[in-house]
């Protein structure tokens, strides 16, 4: 990998990216690159890495052209792909206003999980049309140490465990996966967020994101969250009419959740761009050595 290749940092509510615009798909980003830029000592360091492509240019991305310019081709900091992190596509729709491609208003950003819809507030806000949640039946365990909760199955394009407990501490240091039962329901793996209630329609939670560690923020695990708590709650907009709204604290800041009766949500918050750059590329050869 010889090419220069230019980057920004960028973050939302502190769940941190490296963005690697590629509007053509023409620069080689193998696992070992990805993980090597998210290093947080001897790379950039992020909780994963944003790559800017035109969804004509990129195979996974050619279907979705036609609604949709642009493609968040989204990596786990371990190099992994990832369908859909709610985050980034906030900080990406961010780096396209900046960047030109785009004004505030409405914008469509192709994503492994389907095309989602974003909207750029004149405040810098973005609500992003997260889809539908899925609420497979399976009954899942998740545990720490000695202690074991009940979690929810939530699926917003990616799996999520969802467990309420009484402290936020009781997660432990959420460096590992925390172990969960029965291993058949997340084949592939699973983000756990563990909640503990702050008022009515107000939770805070910590995650571990699959691929990640824990990270200061995750947005599809935040949506994930409203949706679990809403039911939980007593809650389904799509039998009472009425949009459930919740504010959800991370570590990293806070979020606000609407699930709509059509069973839409939207996640609403910052998005942040720290600093822009080029990659050293005698530096990146050496970290794929």
């Amino acid at each position: 990998m010889s090419q220069r290749i230019a980057f920004l940092k960028g973050h939302g509510t502190e769940n941190d990216f490296v963005i690697v615009p590629d509007p053509e798909n023409v620069i080689d980003l193998p696992p070992a690159a990805v993980a090597a830029l998210c290093d947080r000592r001897a790379g950039i360091g992020g909780d994963g890495l944003l790559h800017v492509v035109r969804s004509a240019a990129h195979p996974e991305a050619r279907a979705m052209a036609g609604r949709a310019e642009w493609f968040m081709d989204y990596r786990n900091a371990d190099g992994s792909i990832a369908e859909m992190c709610g985050n980034g596509v906030r900080v990406f729709a961010h780096y396209l206003q900046r960047a030109g491609h785009t004004t505030a208003g409405d914008l469509a950003v192709a994503t492994r999980g389907g095309v989602k819809t974003v909207y750029i507030a004149g405040n810098g806000d973005i609500t992003v049309g997260m889809g539908k949640a899925l609420l497979p039946e399976a009954e899942v365990t998740v545990s720490v140490g000695e202690r074991s909760w009940p979690a929810r199955n939530v699926n917003m394009g990616n799996p999520h465990a969802v467990a309420f407990v009484d402290d936020l501490a009781h997660a432990g240091n959420l460096f590992t996966p925390p172990p969960f039962s029965p291993a058949s329901v997340y084949p592939d793996g699973v983000n756990v967020e563990f909640v503990v209630e702050r008022s009515p329609r107000h939770v805070a939670m910590r995650v571990h994101e699959r691929g990640s560690g824990e990270t200061r923020s995750c947005g599809t695990g935040a949506c994930a969250v409203a949706v679990a708590t809403a039911r939980r709650d007593g809650a389904d907009p799509a039998l009472t009419g009425v949009p459930a709204t919740y504010t959800v604290d991370v570590p990293g800041g806070t979020l606000v959740i609407t699930e709509h009766p059509d069973g839409e949500i939207e996640m609403t918050g910052p998005a942040v761009i720290v600093a822009e750059g080029e990659i050293d590329p005698e530096w990146l050869a050496t970290a794929l050595r």
